[in-house]
């Protein structure tokens, strides 16, 4: 079970969006690629690729090519954009278990969000894709705010929705995500079918690991109050 304080139970369940809740890092890899090959960019490697998955488009620009210029990042992220949200029509559904997951944490009465390096025009098309907006009571892309691990976004969606960051927890697949968390002090939660491996998670120091979102509803229990 997830540490809580004496005071009060867990209110509010932070979700990243990519590797954690839709299967989608297969088709960013691929669709980086692309971009770089379509810019003349210098190639980068499939592990090099997944490694900057969870930041925003400049920072990830940024870490792929330290020497970037504003031109540079500008092209990838066009170009990057382009191929995810319209040439490439593979599909990226979301994992085994998510929706059962966010119905079982709505019914018993959390708080549910995203945080997430997409942006908001990524994120709108894939909330509508999938059709589990209505779960959420609050969003942030890194369009909107600084990208992770900067705790901007998830500072936002705790404040607007009234919560203590005590009674907040973070899930994710990536070490940005846990970081973020540990940023703010927030409880993180790690799931390993994404972007980053147990091991790579783990030195985050999260809270706890699962393997999948069927996991998380016990991980949480039951909340031990209302409203």
């Amino acid at each position: 079970m997830i540490p809580r304080s004496d005071r009060d139970a867990l209110a509010l369940v932070v979700f990243d969006w990519d590797g954690t809740l839709m299967d989608s890092i297969g088709r960013i890899v691929r669709c980086l690629h692309l971009a770089i090959a379509e810019i003349g960019a210098e190639p980068r490697s499939d592990a090099q690729l997944r490694d900057i998955i969870g930041l925003g488009v400049r920072q990830a620009t940024e870490a792929l090519y330290p020497e970037a210029d504003d031109a540079l990042m500008n092209a990838l992220s066009r170009s990057y954009r382009l191929y995810y949200l319209e040439r490439d029509t593979t599909p990226t559904p979301l994992y085994p278990d998510a929706e059962t997951m966010l119905v079982t944490l709505a019914e018993r009465g959390y708080l549910l969000a995203i945080a997430t390096g997409k942006s908001r025009m990524g994120l709108d098309e894939a909330l509508n894709s999938t059709g589990i907006s209505r779960f959420f009571d609050a969003t942030a892309t890194s369009d909107e705010h600084p990208s992770k691990p900067n705790p901007a976004m998830l500072t936002h969606v705790i404040e607007r929705l009234g919560v203590d960051p005590r009674d907040a927890i973070m899930v994710g697949d990536s070490a940005y995500d846990l970081q973020m968390a540990n940023n703010l002090r927030v409880a993180g939660v790690g799931i390993t079918h994404g972007a980053h491996d147990a091991a790579r998670l783990r030195r985050c120091g999260p809270a706890a690991l699962i393997d999948q979102l069927a996991e998380l509803p016990p991980l949480l229990g039951q909340r031990g109050h209302s409203g």
